[in-house]
C-alpha cells in the first residue's frame, strides 16, 4: 500500500489535511505520486501545481516536497501545500 500525506500549511498550522492510499502495483511510484497529486488538487479545490526538479530530489532524499505560491499560476490562500510519502509500500528490513 502506498501512502501519501497531503497538507495546506498557513503560518505553521495545518488548514486541511487528508491521506490518499493507492493500492494498484501496476503504477510506477511517479505514477503513484502524481495520482495523488491530482487527488489532492481536486479534494481542496486547488489548480494543479507546477513540478520542478526541486520536487523530485526532495522526495528522493526526504520523502517529503513542498509547493508554494511559485508553483501555482494563480494566487493562493495558504502558504504552501506539503506531500510527504509515509509508507511506500516496499517491506521494510
Amino acid at each position: 500500500m502506498f501512502r501519501i500525506w497531503g497538507k495546506l500549511i498557513k503560518r505553521n498550522k495545518i488548514l486541511e489535511e487528508k491521506v490518499i492510499e493507492i493500492d494498484n502495483s501496476t503504477l510506477t511510484e511517479n505514477e503513484k505520486i502524481q495520482t495523488a497529486l491530482k487527488t489532492f488538487c481536486h479534494d481542496f479545490d486547488l489548480e494543479n501545481p507546477m513540478w520542478f526538479d526541486k520536487n523530485t530530489r526532495e522526495l528522493s532524499q526526504i520523502s517529503k516536497t513542498t509547493f508554494r505560491e511559485d508553483h501555482f499560476i494563480e494566487s493562493i490562500w495558504f502558504d504552501y501545500l506539503e506531500l510527504e510519502i509515509i509508507d511506500d509500500g516496499k517491506k521494510k528490513a
